[in-house]
């Protein structure tokens, strides 16, 4: 009896030398391992490049996590800034929630990527800002909203780390499935404010420092590579992004090109100049940008120290509530109650 003949291994599309290794989800081009970090290293400084991230001579921390998403941009970011002179200063920049088992480990790889790259790392704290470590928290108000702490503790907490490194900017390693997700989130919501920004490669420029993402056009899939850690936090099994993230998958597995086709709708929203959109101000607390009296995580924080941990939770806000109403009597018109800052939305 003959033997079959094996089909012959795909030929890179691209070299037309080495064996495909892989298949790229945006252009469906099989590609060798050689041929992929090289075309994926390119794109990446074409997206800096075309969308003018920096400048030569800015300081810029990179939120580095230790996951697999900021370790990979930690190394990109300083391997594209040597290899085609960007003339930055890099640092990376890390938050400890306090989740014993998950951010503790986490940290470790962020401190080989420290001596790896030779890059200087700062480190910032629940602890030392708040008073309150996430797994104290998790204690008290159990695992329901924890994540809403935790997302607008560490939106702030970057940003008053960037401000004691005295950078001009902060990257982080938010991908393209990551804003699709976040595109859908807003929609669910119905939160026009961030559906209007949240597409953006640049965010906050109207706040303390701006924010980049180098990664806006780079399946999650293709972060590949290096040492990082690979653990998920045990206290989010539950967030309500794992569900949009779960529909996201369904989706490109179906038609792969499906995040970018989210991307660019999300991109190509339109607020209605009718809409009335919450006005940027001062958290008269802690002086962190707010659309009410106090921030967001002024107001957590508060509930927090008070014991009424539900304090910040939903609509019904507490302390800007009664600000509001105040108000509200004050002037005999409707004051307008919106989100505050700080909450997850990068």
């Amino acid at each position: 009896m003959e033997k079959t003949a094996k089909p012959k291994s795909r030929l890179c599309t691209l070299c037309n030398e080495k064996r495909a290794a892989l298949k790229r989800p945006k252009t469906l081009e099989q590609i060798c391992r050689e041929c992929f970090y090289t075309v994926f290293e390119d794109e990446i400084h074409r997206v800096i490049v075309d969308n003018q991230l920096f400048k030569p001579g800015e300081r810029i921390a990179i939120g580095a996590s230790g996951g697999k998403d900021s370790t990979v941009l930690a190394y990109v970011m300083s391997e594209l800034n040597r290899r085609h002179n960007y003339g930055l200063d890099l640092f990376l920049l890390s938050v400890d929630e306090g989740i014993t088992g998950y951010r503790d480990d986490s940290l470790e790889t962020v401190k080989r990527n420290e001596i790896q790259y030779g890059l200087p790392l700062k480190v910032v704290s629940y602890s030392e800002l708040y008073g309150w470590t996430m797994d104290e928290i998790v204690k008290l108000i159990g695992l329901k909203n924890n994540c809403t702490f935790c997302g607008v503790f560490r939106r702030q907490a970057l940003d008053r780390g960037a401000a004691l490194l005295k950078v001009d900017k902060l990257v982080t390693g938010h991908n393209a499935d990551d804003i699709a997700e976040t595109v859908l989130l807003n929609i669910l919501r119905g939160d026009i404010a961030r559906l209007g920004r949240c597409t953006s490669i640049i965010t906050g420029e109207d706040g303390p420092i701006p924010r980049c993402k180098p990664f806006k056009y780079t399946y999650e899939k293709e972060i590949v590579m290096l040492d990082y850690f690979s653990t998920e936090c045990i206290y989010s099994p539950n967030a309500y992004r794992g569900f949009a993230r779960e529909f996201i998958k369904d989706l490109e597995r179906m038609r792969p090109r499906a995040i970018l086709d989210i991307i660019k709708s999300g991109e190509d929203f339109r607020i209605s100049t009718s809409t009335k959109m919450p006005e940027q101000g001062i958290c008269e607390r802690c002086g962190y940008i707010s659309s009410q009296k106090w921030c967001k995580a002024c107001v957590l924080l508060e509930g927090l120290n008070r014991g009424l941990p539900k304090l910040g939770i939903g609509r019904s806000q507490g302390i800007n509530s009664e600000h509001n109403t105040n108000t509200k009597q004050a002037n005999g018109t409707q004051s307008l109650q919106s989100k505050q800052c700080g909450s997850l939305d990068f």
